[in-house]
């Protein structure tokens, strides 16, 4: 078996059977499900990573990981919770499951946030909207080993205050020591006395020392560029700034090309690539 291969192979290129053990709302179009491999589970995934999760009788769709959890039974591997908005035929099925509802699972696949490149410096996570949802692995790091990092700050926006992910663990974040958390929304609500505006705006609050800052940043394109650019006027390096890109994936292995961009394969090279390569090919309308 080529090297290739044996790679593949390892991701699971044939789903593997999960089951919801747990389904959580979080907006009026958005779940998490936690899921149980219901015999052999797949490799640890990184923080930033995604899987490819079948509905059955719909079809497939890559889904990142949202986080993790101990497994029960015994059973090899994690719990896996993928945050799942109803959007399409195939999310919409994934949306509407219950506990006890099957699913397949396969990957690990593409890049993660690495969160050990920003280790002794600041850190930033900028999130607009579901981009939150591969974020909440990294900033349960940042809480966990708050010794290995300088300031941190997470910065999220959304379209309206019930469209803000985990409100009740946002809540908690913004409780923790040395954290801060700032979010703002397009449109207010009653009751809403946070930000309005984009969360572009927030970065004037956090504090950091732009050469040595590492900047997370997932949400709609738009916005990705838009705060990327803004890092990079204040002094952050382009290198130090990870964006989560998004593009139509089918096979999450590098072989059908549905996900290129420009020279790069999203689902082999990505989706996490630095701002110095990913910049560069979103300045270019074609793609």
């Amino acid at each position: 078996m080529t090297a290739p291969a044996a790679a593949v192979r390892g991701r699971a290129a044939v789903p593997l059977p999960y089951r919801v053990v747990r389904r959580d709302e979080e907006t009026a179009d958005t779940a998490t499900l936690a899921l149980e491999p219901a015999g052999e589970g797949l490799e640890p995934f990184r923080p930033g990573q995604f899987a490819m999760v079948y509905a059955f009788g719909r079809g497939e769709v890559p889904v990142s990981v949202s986080g993790v959890e101990r497994g029960s039974g015994g059973r090899r591997g994690e719990r896996l919770l993928h945050t799942v908005r109803a959007v399409g035929a195939v999310s919409a099925g994934l949306h509407g499951l219950r506990p006890g509802d099957g699913v397949g699972v396969r990957g690990p696949y593409g890049t993660g946030w690495e969160a050990a490149a920003a280790e002794g410096g600041d850190v930033l996570v900028v999130a607009g909207g579901l981009g939150l949802a591969p974020l909440r692995p990294l900033v349960r790091e940042l809480l966990a080993r708050p010794e290995r990092y300088g300031r941190r700050s997470v910065l999220l926006g959304a379209r309206t205050p019930a469209d803000l992910l985990y409100r009740e663990q946002v809540r908690a974040w913004s409780a923790a020591e040395g954290l801060l958390v700032g979010a703002a929304v397009d449109r207010p609500g009653p009751g809403w006395d946070g930000d309005v505006g984009t969360v572009v705006a927030l970065l004037g609050r956090a504090r950091f020392h732009p050469p040595d800052t590492a900047a997370f940043v997932c949400g709609p394109e738009v916005m990705m560029r838009a705060t990327a650019r803004e890092l990079v006027h204040r002094g952050v390096p382009a290198h130090r700034i990870r964006v989560s890109l998004e593009r139509t994936m089918h096979c999450g292995t590098g072989h059908c090309g549905h996900c290129q961009l420009g020279p790069v394969l999203l689902c082999r090279d990505g989706p996490v690539l630095g701002w110095d390569r990913a910049g560069p090919l979103l300045g270019v309308r074609e793609l």
